[in-house]
């Protein structure tokens, strides 16, 4: 269960198609090697002219904001060509991250498989837009964690992540190079998650920019149409209320702080318990359980920890990991055989793995760093953020499984916490050439 106020997540549900500044991903997943090898190189003319582009914006971005002030809106000349901007940015970023396949055109014409839809100008809160560069800036911090978009302009996500500074979307890139070249596609969970980075910094980008005055959503699960979930040994339970003791919050890094101890001293004990595994699963095919519930619980209990110390969670853990005992719990189905030539090459296959999971690490400590401040402020967590930092928590809890053998399904990067219906059916290997990817629009309030 993700969130325990279901007639209000309806309610934001049925919203999602209002949103003033939406992604609309139709990718089919497919993406030659011939234009995977030299992407880089190919995106060259199009980095030079969204460097050009960026500079020309500058121009009429003063324009909008003194409109927006003196009338409350944006003028429709200076909005048509700065929202252009966005989608041509969001277009180049895709292409680059191999979030999408086809070469874009250089107009931010409508059309691209991960696009931007922007309305026309409507009214906007004066006094908002006069703050609006010191109101972005928890927005723009998120940005920069995922998509390496710190700068007032999207292009900033492109450029960025080119020279090796893009956050998640810059793993993205690497791994999806690495899947192009190998199997002439791109993993779905990176595709999304990509696509997520991507929308929420044209989000972002939209509204520094006054295209909007509605504040970038950072919640995962309000993607519409749902993104898919595959079947998962390993899943996220996300419960809890929102609300957050103000005392705790300040206090928090000092409460959590037997926990951590608690933790570093467990893990001791985590590595030569994950080598017995790893040695009984290649003699036996099975993961002895006695073995698996203990690395079950350790990664229970890191989860636990990891939602209380991010503040994704509200209530002080226990010290067992018992299933169930938190709001944010991690389900692990039960101990089954394991094929003894993937048990082998475990390590190495949990590179990639691994390397996500210290890009989605940066941007939990930014949800951290946000929900601490507006937990103290409001005595609430935001629930996009919320939901966010357990999708992240999520990700984190299957790479450990999948490094200590308690399940052989891949981590799934995509950032879904709940299946929809027939989720089950998708498997993490999709063959391309079954069916193009669903479309998704992206981005609705936290």
């Amino acid at each position: 269960m993700v969130d325990d106020r279901p007639g209000q997540q309806n309610a934001a549900v049925e919203s999602a198609g209002r949103r003033p500044v939406r992604l609309v991903v139709a990718d089919d997943l497919r993406r030659p090697r011939v234009t995977v090898l030299p992407r880089l190189l190919l995106a060259v003319p199009h980095l030079l002219w969204l460097a050009l582009w960026t500079l020309a914006v500058l121009v009429p971005a003063p324009v909008l904001w003194l409109a927006v002030l003196a009338r409350g809106r944006a003028p429709r000349a200076p909005h048509r060509f700065v929202a252009a901007y966005v989608r041509y940015s969001t277009h180049v970023s895709a292409y680059l991250s191999l979030v999408a396949g086809p070469y874009p055109s250089f107009t931010g014409a409508a059309g691209y498989p991960v696009d931007i839809e922007i309305d026309p100008p409507a009214r906007q809160g004066r006094l908002g837009a006069a703050f609006r560069l010191v109101l972005a800036v928890p927005a723009l911090m998120l940005s920069a964690s995922l998509a390496g978009a710190p700068a007032i302009a999207g292009g900033g996500a492109a450029l960025s992540f080119a020279t090796g500074a893009g956050g998640v979307l810059f793993v993205v890139a690497l791994l999806g190079w690495c899947a192009g070249l190998a199997a002439g596609r791109m993993p779905r969970g990176l595709r999304d998650v990509g696509a997520y980075a991507i929308g929420y910094a044209a989000q972002t980008t939209a509204y520094v920019l006054l295209l909007s005055d509605r504040y970038p959503s950072a919640d995962p699960a309000l993607v519409r149409p749902p993104l898919q979930l595959p079947a998962h040994p390993v899943r996220i339970a996300a419960g809890g209320t929102l609300e957050r003791s103000r005392l705790t919050v300040l206090f928090r890094w000092l409460l959590a702080t037997p926990h951590l101890l608690w933790l570093a001293l467990w893990s001791t004990a985590v590595v030569p318990a994950a080598a017995l595994a790893w040695l009984a699963a290649l003699v036996s095919g099975t993961v002895p359980g006695p073995l698996f519930r203990f690395l079950a619980a350790w990664t229970r209990y890191a989860a636990h920890v990891s939602a209380f110390v991010f503040l994704v969670g509200g209530p002080f853990p226990g010290f067992v990991g018992a299933r169930g005992s938190y709001p944010v719990d991690v389900e692990i189905d039960g101990s089954r055989r394991r094929r003894r030539v993937l048990v082998l090459v475990r390590i190495p296959a949990a590179i990639p793995a691994l390397l996500m999971s210290t890009a989605l690490t940066g941007t939990l400590s930014v949800v951290a760093l946000l929900g601490w401040w507006h937990a103290l402020v409001t005595g609430r967590m935001p629930e996009g953020i919320r939901n966010l930092g357990a999708a992240c928590i999520r990700y984190n809890a299957q790479t450990a499984a999948y490094l200590f053998l308690l399940g052989e399904r891949y981590p799934y990067a995509g950032p879904v916490l709940r299946a929809q219906p027939g989720d089950e059916q998708l498997s993490l290997l999709e063959d391309p050439g079954r069916a193009p990817a669903p479309s998704a629009s992206l981005g609705e309030p936290a």
